[in-house]
């Protein structure tokens, strides 16, 4: 008998573990249905202002990051609110300055905020002055919606679509910009002392593995996204314990 309750606590803790690692398929459409979206006492908000790769363009919205980082921190037995997005493809910095402004979340305040703005600026030739000023801008308007707390702010480097079908070749060009654009959120990001994640390494792997990129040739799929939030979640769990 006890060796038999030693196999049943086994087969348990393995199912345990198994869990965890299956919750957010790379490819499934179906709707993942353990996510908490009850509001308690202790119900936690986030915000997400970016791009088309915070809405998770080509793929479905429960793959895209932001949902991503919410079903896996409810997985950590936090209580999460679906995740508030601001975010459009083919945004520039100065379109989701413009946006923020015309939303209706003015005065609200959020437990969590990431920030991932700035390839739209380099698709488009803007000036890399303009994106310094501009992601300053919206960095200091990320921190004051997450009420002050730079421990809570989260930005995510610009990841580099020169390695993608859409770019046609032109990485020796695109590739080069992308790095200057990111040295700008970067320097600034650490200046104003947020969480700041490189991402962009994760990025240059769709050059060898195909799977990372998206059916439209250029976004990211959800398996990349999944790749990112198991960088950036651990971080997120580490800062919300911390107060």
């Amino acid at each position: 008998m006890k060796v038999l309750q030693i196999i049943l606590i086994a087969i348990i803790a393995l199912s345990g573990c198994n869990k965890r690692s299956n919750m957010v398929p790379a490819t499934s459409n179906d709707t993942i249905t353990h996510m908490k979206t009850n509001t308690t006492a202790d119900t936690l908000t986030y915000l997400a202002l970016g791009d088309s790769y915070s809405i998770g363009e080509s793929v479905p919205q429960i793959q895209s990051y932001p949902y991503q980082l919410v079903n896996l921190l409810n997985f950590d037995a936090f209580h999460i609110q679906p995740p508030t997005v601001i975010a459009t493809t083919g945004w520039t910095t100065d379109n989701l300055i413009g946006a923020i402004a015309q939303s209706n979340i003015h005065g609200k305040k959020y437990d969590i905020v990431t920030l991932l703005i700035g390839v739209n600026d380099q698709f488009q030739g803007l000036s890399q002055d303009n994106y310094r000023t501009r992601f300053t801008e919206v960095l200091n308007t990320a921190i004051s919606f997450a009420k002050g707390n730079t421990d809570r702010v989260f930005v995510l480097s610009i990841p580099d679509y020169s390695v993608t079908p859409f770019a046609g070749g032109r990485d020796n060009t695109i590739g080069p910009q992308i790095d200057q654009f990111n040295a700008i959120n970067k320097a600034i990001s650490l200046k104003a002392g947020v969480n700041y994640l490189d991402i962009t390494p994760i990025s240059k792997k769709a050059a060898t593995d195909p799977t990372l990129i998206a059916p439209d040739g250029l976004h990211p799929s959800g398996k990349m996204y999944t790749e990112w939030m198991n960088l950036l979640e651990p971080i997120v769990v580490a800062r919300l314990q911390k107060h």
